[in-house]
């Protein structure tokens, strides 16, 4: 059964290891992201590392702005290169997200957020989570929290 945007921008958003991960999901979130057909969807963690290894280069060399990939790098070295992974593409016009996971959907071993040359990142976008606090409610929370500095002070 295919992963839902949903069921990915959860498991993104647990994923504390990536830094970007709240650019990820805003990006994922936005109406206009799609799925793609990733070509080698089911493939090993042996081939991300070298894949991806190689189009760090590239974006370096093309000034091509990328986010996750040092992350991905990283938890690619502690990962068996045999291991199976799973690859979901998906794109909203010029930027492209990659995620890969173990094939539940729910454990990501990373994810990279690609542009094009020249052409910056999409502005990190908050989430959607859960309900807002009211302004009601962070006011008193930070008058709080003034009144018991004040009084260890």
């Amino acid at each position: 059964m295919p992963i839902s945007k949903r069921q990915l921008a959860a498991s993104l958003l647990s994923t504390l290891h990536i830094e970007a991960r709240d650019m990820m999901v805003g990006f994922l979130q936005q109406e206009a992201t799609r799925f793609l057909d990733a070509p080698f969807a089911n493939t090993k963690a042996a081939v991300v590392r070298q894949v991806w290894g190689t189009r760090g280069m590239e974006f370096r060399a093309l000034d091509i702005e990328v986010a996750g990939l040092c992350e991905l790098l990283h938890t690619l070295q502690g990962i068996p290169s045999e291991t199976p992974l799973v690859q979901e593409i998906l794109r909203s016009g010029p930027h492209t997200l990659y995620v890969f996971h173990y094939g539940d959907g729910c454990q990501i071993v990373g994810a990279v957020l690609h542009g094009k040359a020249n052409i910056p990142l999409p502005v990190p976008i908050a989430p959607k989570r859960g309900r807002k606090r009211s302004r009601i409610h962070s006011a008193i929370a930070s008058s709080q929290l003034d009144l018991f500095a004040a009084v260890s002070a």
